[in-house]
């Protein structure tokens, strides 16, 4: 039996975490979880679950579920208690779940304390992969991949070698307006931006999505997972989400992964790992699909995917930057201070003005992304 730490728990992956986990609870148990302020979820999943110990982001929230939870259960708060979670002696297994660079710290405090890792949270790699993959390394710990385009790539590789990998296709559904022109783009609302065509994720997620974003975090992370250089992963638009990835081999042959849009699969898959397991979803009947289709990635038209691409190649705190500066966008734009396309000059203009560099520490990372921050903040006061 797997005890788990779920890092994320009242979030969309979270929660389908524990879907799964119900799934097969003769071989799974939860000894931890880890959420923000979201008590009333976390009060349900207590009761349902029974770890041993609660983190939230916040005492007031910590109280709130102390109070209301009728099992007893060790209610911590705050980033120590985010890190407790992660590395919690009786956790075999730390699914990362959180959203955005909140997950950097607890990722490497779980490998460090030697657990496997269940990687969701793409921005651990994006601020900080040399130092990440190193650790692991050093520690002996597996990252599996949990987001569909890198469990797909991951198990499309199952049994190859490394030599023989000419590239790989990651695959996007180009998100809420992949049907817009860029001129329609400047009267996109915030409702709008969260109508996800295929799938059902977090608000930043799916914004990200939208923008494009997110496949170029995406790209970034897969440069960290399989060690292949920027030049080897390409993007390519795929509506129906079908195909979640591929890898073209030297001899010519793509392999791809297909299955729905639903991330109870991969999810499972890195939990289950190196054996598939039954698991109640729906099933994918290519006949009533009908047809699959695909267009190219034009940087032009989405330039977060262009300035990512940059910023990995850049490396050092260009990706963290990158990263910072697109988190504080989507935030203001959330929250109605900047419109859509401005989310895109927030980003240029943080990264025109920083000063990269080269192999940074952990401390560096930490300053150039709380630089990074400030700057957009300014900057989204003055598109406001």
């Amino acid at each position: 039996m797997k005890t788990i730490a779920i890092l994320g728990s009242t979030g969309s992956i979270g929660r389908n975490t524990l879907e799964v986990v119900k799934q097969h609870p003769d071989r799974f148990q939860v000894t931890a979880l880890a959420a923000g302020s979201n008590a009333d979820e976390m009060v349900k999943q207590v009761e349902t679950f029974r770890p041993k110990i609660v983190s939230m982001a916040t005492e007031q929230a910590a109280q709130q579920v102390r109070e209301r939870a009728s099992y007893p259960v060790d209610v911590i708060s705050g980033e120590a208690g985010l890190l407790e979670v992660a590395a919690h002696s009786d956790a075999s297994d730390v699914m990362s779940a959180l959203v955005g660079s909140r997950g950097l710290p607890p990722t490497l405090a779980a490998i460090r304390a030697g657990k496997t890792i269940h990687l969701a949270n793409k921005e651990t790699l994006v601020m900080a992969g040399a130092i990440v993959m190193a650790e692991a390394k050093r520690h002996g710990v597996a990252i599996l991949p949990v987001d569909s385009e890198h469990s797909a790539i991951f198990q499309c590789l199952n049994g190859e070698r490394k030599r023989d990998v000419r590239r790989l296709i990651v695959t996007a559904s180009g998100g809420a307006f992949r049907d817009w022109s860029r001129k329609q783009l400047a009267h996109a609302t915030r409702e709008q931006a969260l109508t996800h065509p295929n799938w059902s994720m977090g608000a930043k997620v799916t914004i990200d999505s939208a923008t494009m974003m997110n496949k170029g975090l995406e790209v970034m992370e897969a440069r960290w997972l399989f060690d292949l250089s920027y030049d080897q992963i390409d993007v390519l638009i795929h509506p129906e989400s079908i195909i979640h990835s591929m890898v073209e081999f030297e001899d010519g042959a793509v392999m791809a992964q297909l299955g729905t849009p639903d991330m109870k699969g991969p999810i499972q898959y890195a939990l289950s790992y190196p054996e598939r397991w039954p698991l109640e979803t729906k099933r994918l009947n290519l006949a009533e699909v009908g047809r699959l289709h695909f267009r190219e990635a034009d940087m032009e038209r989405y330039p977060c995917l262009r300035m990512a691409y940059e910023a990995g190649r850049a490396g050092g705190t260009v990706p963290t930057v990158l990263n910072a500066a697109n988190e504080v966008a989507v935030e203001r734009f959330l929250d109605g201070e900047i419109t859509f396309l401005e989310i895109e000059s927030m980003i240029e203009e943080v990264l025109s003005r920083h000063i990269p560099q080269a192999n940074p520490d952990l401390e560096a990372l930490f300053e150039a992304d709380r630089w990074a921050r400030e700057a957009a903040r300014r900057c989204g006061a003055q598109a406001g």
